[in-house]
Parts: C-alpha cells; sequence; structure tokens
C-alpha cells in the first residue's frame, strides 16, 4: 500500500484526537479521552487532494452546517465496533452542530444500497458511508453521482473504485500491518511453535484478505516454525466463532493457537475452549480490535494479545468534509494508528478500550 505524510494534513486531524469527551468505564463504549482518539499515522494521494471541483466533475459548495449528512452503518449494532463507530459519528456531529441521519444495513448488501439511495431521497447532501462489502454498492454511488453527493468512506475500502470519482477518500487502518502485528504477538505468546487456526473475518472485504495475508506473509518473514493447519470463516460474529473453533480444535486436536480476525470471533473462541475444559493460556489467542471483552480476556489469561483497530471515526470523518469544502482538499486514504494490549498493559488500558 503506498504511502506518503503530509505534515500539514495529519496536523490538521491529529489535533482533532485532543477535542474528546471523557467518559468512565461503566458510561459504556463511547469516546473515553484523548488517548482513545484515532490519530494520523499517514496519507497518500496528497498529490491530487480531492476539492468540490474535483470530485465527479464537480459539486456544490456547502456548509455542512446548513445541510443534512447521512451516515450508513454496514452491521448490526451488537458487535462493540460498530456501536461505538456510529456513536462516535453521532457525537462529533452534535459537537459541530450538524444535522444527521443514520440507516443501519443490518449486514445485508442490498439494504445497505437502499438505505444510501433513500437518505438521498430525503435530501442529504453529503454522506459517510462504512461499506458492508469491499464491492456491490454501484447502485447506490451511482446515484449519489447523478445527485451530485460527495461520500466519505471509512473502516472497509472500496477496492475497485476511484478516489474524488466514486468517493472523497478513505479512512481507516493499514489491515495488512494488523495482520503483521499479530503474527509478531503470536510468535512471542508461543515462543514459535505450536499449530495454530485461523478465524478468517468475512468473506468479500478488503479486511479479511489484508489481515490474512499480513498474518502469513510476516510468519513467512520471520522463518517461523508456526505451523497455520487450519482456517475457516467466523464472519466476524461471535456466534459462528464459537461454532467453527468447536469443529477446529475437534478436528484438529493439536492447535495449540488461535488468530481470530477481530475480537468478537476471539471471544467466541474462548467460550468455546471453556466448553472443551480448556484453561486459560493452553490455547493462545492473538486478536484484533480492542473491545473491552478481549482486553479483559487479557487480563483474565485467555487472551494473549490483541491489536487495536479503532473505531472512532467521527472527528477525523467530519474534519475531512470540512476541508473538502473549504478547499483544502482530502487524501485518497487516511491511514490512522493502532495500538496494541498486552499482558503488562491491558489492564492499565482497559478504560481505552471500546
Amino acid at each position: 500500500m503506498p504511502r506518503r505524510t503530509t505534515a500539514a494534513a495529519a496536523a490538521g486531524l491529529l489535533a482533532l484526537t485532543l477535542s474528546a469527551c471523557t467518559k468512565s468505564v461503566g458510561d459504556g463504549p463511547a469516546d473515553t479521552g484523548a488517548s482513545a482518539q484515532q490519530q494520523v499515522e499517514a496519507t497518500s494521494g496528497d498529490a491530487s487532494l480531492c476539492t468540490p471541483e474535483r470530485y465527479n466533475g464537480g459539486v456544490p459548495q456547502l456548509d455542512l452546517k446548513n445541510v443534512t449528512v447521512g451516515f450508513a452503518q454496514s452491521e448490526k449494532e451488537a458487535n462493540p465496533f460498530r456501536i461505538t463507530e456510529t456513536q462516535s459519528i453521532k457525537d462529533e456531529a452534535a459537537r459541530r452542530g450538524i444535522k444527521l441521519i443514520t440507516t443501519n444495513a443490518q449486514s445485508d448488501l442490498n439494504k445497505e444500497i437502499a438505505d444510501i439511495q433513500g437518505m438521498i431521497a430525503q435530501g442529504a447532501k453529503v454522506l459517510i458511508i462504512s461499506p458492508l462489502n469491499s464491492e456491490g454498492l454501484d447502485p447506490a454511488l451511482k446515484a449519489a453521482q447523478n445527485a451530485k453527493v460527495p461520500i466519505m468512506t471509512i473502516d472497509r475500502l472500496l477496492t475497485t473504485k476511484k478516489a474524488c470519482v466514486d468517493y472523497v477518500g478513505w479512512i481507516g487502518s493499514d489491515f495488512v500491518k494488523q495482520g503483521a502485528r499479530a503474527a509478531d504477538a503470536m510468535i512471542t505468546a508461543t515462543g514459535d511453535k505450536g499449530e495454530v487456526a485461523i478465524l478468517l473475518g468475512a468473506s468479500g472485504v478488503n479486511v479479511t484478505v489484508d489481515r490474512t495475508k499480513g498474518f502469513k506473509d510476516q510468519l513467512a518473514a520471520k522463518g517461523s516454525a508456526l505451523k497455520v493447519v487450519a482456517e475457516q470463516t467466523g464472519d466476524f460474529t461471535r456466534e459462528k466463532g464459537r461454532a467453527v473453533t468447536e469443529q477446529l480444535i475437534s478436528a484438529n486436536p493439536g492447535i495449540t493457537a488461535i488468530y481470530a480476525e477481530n475480537d468478537e470471533m476471539a471471544l467466541g473462541a474462548v467460550a468455546a475452549l471453556k466448553a472443551a475444559g480448556k484453561k486459560p493460556g493452553d490455547v493462545k489467542i492473538v486478536t484484533i480490535d480492542g473491545t473491552r471483552g478481549a482486553v479483559q480476556g487479557i487480563v483474565d489469561g485467555w487472551i494473549a494479545a490483541v491489536i487495536e483497530s479503532n473505531p472512532r471515526f467521527g472527528p477525523l470523518a467530519f474534519q475531512a468534509l470540512e476541508d473538502f469544502y473549504a478547499g483544502k482538499g482530502v487524501p485518497a486514504k487516511t491511514i490512522i494508528s493502532d495500538k496494541e494490549y498486552t499482558p503488562e498493559n491491558a489492564k492499565a488500558e482497559l478504560p481505552n478500550a471500546y
């Protein structure tokens, strides 16, 4: 993934991380202060920043405080990542005095298409979308183009679409790097030996492809003795993560480690291991997200490490739209930095998990 840091753009975006309010652990998954907010690691596509004049042949100049912004959430808000992501968008819109309408596709691609088309019909002049899949949103994207409604994308990347044509820009994590960091954590946790099972995320999204690639490539690059003996899709859900783990440990009793491509699947794996009579640490689990349940799992000994994937997109997404309309421009990709939870820091960092 080509990346180039732009100091001015990064500085403006980083300033947003200082504006969050503070809440206690008991207040739920909302923002927990500056240390929990997204921070920019790098940007790419800076030579041709997207502006209203360049976007899709030109779109009207707008003041976000005088129009309706729509947010299309892709998945059911039973997952802490999605709950926190939506709340971050809502909180930032309220902080900026922006009228916001939201939808939830409930993990249904056709519904997300209809949701986006519906918000345009309701008068939304700008959209922020969290795509369910990396492909397949063409009818919705076309409707937005025809209506001259700019789209800012977050989290999952529209891999076959073009920035400043199909969407303004994208904000998200370096998922390949997340997978590589998970591999490093797994090598440390296992002493670089044993058999690993991979709980794959949902099919058809760049997150799954990239996290898998990053993990496997890093094991190869490090000359790791760990052996991947099984991999199966858990669809990023706790229920399927548990069911798949039950099958995998039954078919492969020698499994000593599990790489889960999100925390919900990891927590499902923990439940399966408990049901199978395993004890904390018998099977090393490394996962990606940063939910409180998973970080607590480190404290309790069931999980070895968690690579963060920060869902608090609100401040950066709305600042990108402000920069877009102000003529400052938006890069094609904005990569956020993600931290790591380990046995050494999990207890202290628990309040920053979501």
